[in-house]
């Protein structure tokens, strides 16, 4: 419940150390601890490492285009045309799948979801992991619209829908790994979180929204400082969100009497949104703009990118041709 500081994120986010590291350090000083005690005190665990790496398809990626230029008598760097970088991406692509599972891909669809990720570089440390908390748009709207007493009891159940979840994902998906190569996955004492809550969207729409800041460091049931296991977290990811939901719908329905229906149309993958009943559906969409230009956006990238392939782009392609040209 304290306020966060810059320093306190510096600390924690930054060198993995705990957020009140000056104040410790300071206090162990008066007491007489030299420098090493007072830096092993604020330590939370070992030092973030720092830096990422190339993929290995990276790597051997360039090297083939370097290879290829020699091969025809060119510079080792000179520009290599579209279509010859494909094939050579594509030809590497098909050598290492096989190299990893024995066989050739079964279609374009697996060799392109195989060539994303491949292609993502290999981080060495992760400070922390980013939740976010976002009610439906007609609850932003309510919230901007109301009188004060509404709009600040829509943002109180909103919190409290937060920290609901939070609990839950404590309970639930917050472990750490112990033992040769972490083979043992163990429960832990709990996050360490930053909570910022927004209350516009960057196109500057009403639209009332936490981030939670997770930190990277957990301690196990024994107090030793670890990583989190990041893949229950991620996983659980739609599962948090979800939770978040129901627990704000409940709590404003008990609170305000609020009313919740299914959307007409469900949106993709055939998630269900529930809006509050009353809420005028275009001001929803008049509120909506950067969803709106966001589709906008990846519908013409979509064709773009049939254009190219002769062919739609899987959810990982989409991914991975989209955010290099949105920016």
């Amino acid at each position: 419940g304290s306020v966060v500081a810059e320093a306190q994120m510096k600390h924690l986010f930054g060198a993995g150390r705990h957020p009140r590291s000056e104040e410790i350090a300071e206090g162990l000083a008066a007491s007489g601890v030299g420098q090493a005690a007072a830096d092993k005190a604020t330590r939370l665990g070992r030092p973030f490492s720092k830096g990422a790496s190339a993929s290995e398809f990276a790597v051997r990626l360039a090297k083939a285009y370097v290879e290829h230029n020699q091969a025809a008598g060119r510079g080792w760097s000179s520009r290599i045309s579209g279509a010859e970088r494909s094939g050579i991406r594509t030809r590497l692509a098909e050598e290492m799948f096989v190299e990893k599972y024995g066989r050739a891909p079964a279609d374009v669809r697996e060799r392109h979801g195989f060539i994303a990720e491949a292609s993502r570089d290999r981080c060495t440390a992760v400070a922390g992991f980013d939740l976010t908390f976002t009610p439906v748009k007609s609850v932003s709207a309510l919230w901007a619209l109301a009188d004060h007493r509404v709009a600040a009891t829509i943002a109180r159940e909103h919190a409290a829908a937060v920290q609901d979840t939070l609990a839950w994902a404590e309970a639930n998906v917050l472990f750490t790994r112990r033992g040769h190569n972490g083979v043992r996955q163990v429960a832990t004492r709990g996050l360490i979180a930053a909570v910022f809550t927004h209350r516009d969207s960057r196109a500057g729409d009403p639209n009332l929204h936490t981030h939670v800041a997770v930190s990277n460091k957990v301690q196990d049931q024994d107090g030793q400082w670890l990583a989190v296991d990041a893949r229950p977290l991620f996983k659980a990811n739609v599962t948090l969100s979800e939770h978040y939901n129901t627990r704000l719908e409940a709590r404003l329905r008990a609170a305000l009497g609020f009313r919740f229906e299914n959307e007409a149309k469900p949106r993709a993958a055939g998630r269900v949104v529930r809006e509050v009943v009353g809420v005028d559906r275009s001001l929803i969409s008049l509120w909506s703009s950067r969803r709106a230009a966001i589709t906008t956006r990846l519908g013409a990238l979509t064709t773009d990118f049939q254009a190219t392939h002769q062919r739609p782009p899987t959810p990982t392609e989409a991914i991975a041709w989209v955010c290099p040209r949105s920016g």
